[in-house]
């Protein structure tokens, strides 16, 4: 029987590990771009053509506010997924959320999305 190293198995769980909890700038680039940050919010830029998919992923609260509308299905870590529908002009409130977008529509859906950072802790005088 052959021996594998712990190194080795830790290597394997960082590779293997799905891309949870990561930022969508970050692990999608092609779709997510930072058009603005400071230390209360960050705006991205949200594009998908036809089709596309994303990755596993998270965002904070935010505020999406649709460019131009369509629809997506959102995928979820557990396994089941939700179709939403959206049109030119919609804003909605987006809770925290990990998930992994798709483009089931046959238009370009694009989004700014404003997320919302933590406050900062208040320090002892």
């Amino acid at each position: 029987m052959r021996r594998v190293s712990l190194a080795a198995i830790g290597l394997l769980l960082v590779f293997a590990t799905p891309t949870l909890a990561q930022d969508a700038t970050v692990v999608d680039p092609g779709h997510y771009t930072v058009e603005f940050e400071n230390d209360q919010v960050r705006v991205i830029r949200i594009s998908y053509g036809p089709g596309e998919k994303s990755v596993m992923h998270e965002h904070p609260d935010a505020v999406a506010v649709m460019l131009s509308g369509g629809t997506m299905r959102m995928h979820f870590p557990d396994g089941t997924a939700e179709d939403l529908e959206s049109n030119d002009g919609d804003a909605n409130w987006a809770s925290a959320v990990t998930h992994l977008p798709e483009n089931i529509g046959d238009g370009r859906v694009e989004v700014i999305l404003v997320e919302f950072k933590p406050a900062p802790e208040e320090g002892c005088m």
